[in-house]
């Protein structure tokens, strides 16, 4: 999936490998940007130039690979601007997966991708938040708990290469804490399974990851965006 995303022709080789490639089209990161991506204890980076290669080349020459997805590592052998991540990669195989039922008195639905608002809930829980879930792109259906007609808690996923399903959740503020996110994904990752897709859940906060281990993710990875001055 992720060697797809690169753009072009790379491959993450043996533990310890680091392979930096040329591609300004690489989807692994905003464009103009370096994107970098540790799995099994090999890298890739993608630059979005031969300038760039270079000098990415240069500088982790003598970074271990496991700081690779550092910003504060990756920030002392180049010139970086901005960054985004690093954000954790997990993933989920049918005989690890454990199912979570909602808390007593609510249930969740499941709905037609686009048949539910989820603006609502997207606005209570502020931007930052609702663009790490992602749910506005997800091709799968809304599975989402509702109070008193209201939608407090939603989770989808959306299908990337390589028959992967990329898991997003958001729970409201004020409903935090009390299972909901481990519910409503849950139901999401049953979903994806049963179409035969791998689930991937990529998460930055603690919070995120605490429910993806519960649900039976295994971190193996990380990623990290870098804007190069």
């Amino acid at each position: 999936m992720w060697q797809e995303l690169a753009s072009v022709p790379v491959s993450f080789g043996a533990a310890g490998d680091v392979h930096v490639v040329v591609s300004p089209g690489s989807r692994i990161c905003p464009r103009g940007w370096a994107g970098i991506v540790l799995l099994g204890g090999a890298a890739i980076v993608t630059a979005p130039s031969r300038e760039a290669a270079a000098r990415i080349r240069a500088a982790v020459a003598g970074l271990p690979v496991d700081r690779l997805t550092d910003p504060g590592s990756v920030g002392r052998v180049l010139p970086v601007g901005e960054s985004l991540g690093p954000a954790v990669l997990a993933y989920l195989a049918d005989e690890g997966f454990r199912p979570a039922a909602p808390p007593t008195g609510l249930r969740v639905e499941e709905a037609a991708a686009g048949s539910v608002d989820l603006g609502p809930l997207e606005r209570t829980a502020g931007a930052a938040d609702a663009d790490e879930a992602g749910l506005d792109g997800m091709s799968s259906p809304a599975f989402v708990v509702r109070v008193a007609g209201e939608v407090v808690a939603a989770a989808g996923y959306r299908a990337w290469p390589g028959r992967a399903a990329h898991v997003g959740v958001l729970t409201a503020p004020a409903w935090r804490g009390r299972g909901l996110a481990r519910a409503t994904g849950s139901s999401a990752v049953r979903h994806a399974l049963a179409q035969g897709l791998l689930p991937q859940w990529r998460a930055r906060v603690p919070a995120s990851r605490k429910v993806a281990v519960a649900l039976g993710f295994s971190e193996l990875g990380s990623q990290l965006c870098v804007q190069l001055l």
